[in-house]
């Protein structure tokens, strides 16, 4: 029965992901912004705003017990971008690998992708050396914590101003079908737009939501720690199932979207939480954490190298999928 119910909240998710992925497109192209602001900003914002309750509702609600609250909260900040930079876009090369082959071009556009990267590994970098400085010395770890978020202030408008050159570059977002909503005979104007974008995200919240409960009960069927169940678990049922835009979009040759989707929550993740998590929990450099940051770091530094210097194609982003199996591995064994 339970799995019953994880799969029933699958598709739930699977028909979310486009009716939010058709709205958005929609928008983008009425607003007359770029793929990228479409992709990294509202996409990655819009999808990854509810999992941000995760992390904050257990570390300033919690649980009865401080420490297992703190280890939830710190998994879940950290378990996300772990997730993103390599299941996430393993999974969506995979969707491609059959029509493209394992040689064949992923193409986003670079600058914003660069840009994307740049900024993650920079705030990323300073969440992992907060981990080494002693929790006592409050006023260094505000002052990372504070430049984290400048950080993603700066990104925003950066990503902001590049868009209308991009647009005038032809990378201007277009919206590849007829809006659903204006299938059912509603006129297709803003109003409605935000009408079918608000549902598509509330569908998505939903399908989310009710995938999380499945996940958190087979949980202690599965016997894993608080931490690791944070880092693993939490992030593949609230992030996991909403980056399903990125696979849509990438078997419609928007690659642009699909990566800004998955970077640009990459941003959001690896910027304001972490500021969050080095403020008010232990932030201290456990295994399964210190290693976890890692291959979150290892696995950009990848992404970043590949698409800057010689095109990326398919093949490479599998590589991401064995950094997170390698994680699993010396973790869980």
């Amino acid at each position: 029965m339970l799995f019953l119910e994880l799969f029933g909240f699958l598709l739930l998710i699977l028909v979310a992901a486009e009716v939010f992925v058709n709205a958005l497109e929609h928008l983008g192209e009425r607003l007359h912004i770029s793929e990228g602001v479409t992709g990294s900003l509202f996409a990655a914002v819009g999808t990854a705003m509810p999992e941000t309750l995760v992390p904050l509702l257990a570390i300033f609600a919690g649980t009865g017990n401080a420490q297992t609250s703190a280890e939830i909260g710190v998994g879940a900040i950290l378990g996300a971008p772990l997730m993103l930079s390599t299941l996430s876009l393993f999974l969506m090369s995979a969707a491609v690998v059959r029509r493209r082959g394992l040689k064949g071009y992923l193409a986003p556009e670079k600058s914003g992708l660069k840009r994307d990267l740049d900024f993650f590994l920079l705030a990323f970098l300073l969440a992992f050396v907060a981990m080494f400085i002693p929790h006592g010395e409050g006023w260094v770890r505000g002052t990372l914590a504070f430049v984290m978020v400048m950080i993603y202030f700066f990104y925003v408008l950066l990503t902001l101003r590049a868009s209308s050159k991009l647009v005038e570059e032809g990378h201007g977002t277009e919206a590849g079908s007829p809006m659903l909503l204006a299938r059912l005979g509603l006129p297709q104007n803003l109003a409605i737009i935000v009408v079918q974008l608000a549902l598509g995200l509330g569908l998505l919240v939903a399908g989310a939501k009710g995938f999380i409960h499945g996940v958190e009960a087979a949980a202690p069927i599965i016997g894993i720690s608080a931490l690791l169940l944070s880092l693993m678990i939490i992030p593949i049922a609230t992030e996991l199932p909403e980056k399903v835009n990125s696979i849509l979009w990438i078997r419609k040759h928007k690659d642009t979207l699909a990566f800004g989707n998955i970077t640009g929550a990459m941003v959001f993740q690896g910027t304001l939480l972490p500021a969050i998590g080095i403020s008010l929990t232990p932030w201290a450099p456990q295994k399964e954490v210190l290693l976890g940051v890692l291959v979150t770091l290892v696995a950009a530094f990848w992404l970043r190298w590949m698409a800057v210097n010689g095109g990326l194609r398919v093949w490479h982003l599998f590589l991401n999928g064995a950094l997170y199996v390698t994680y699993l591995a010396a973790v869980l064994l």
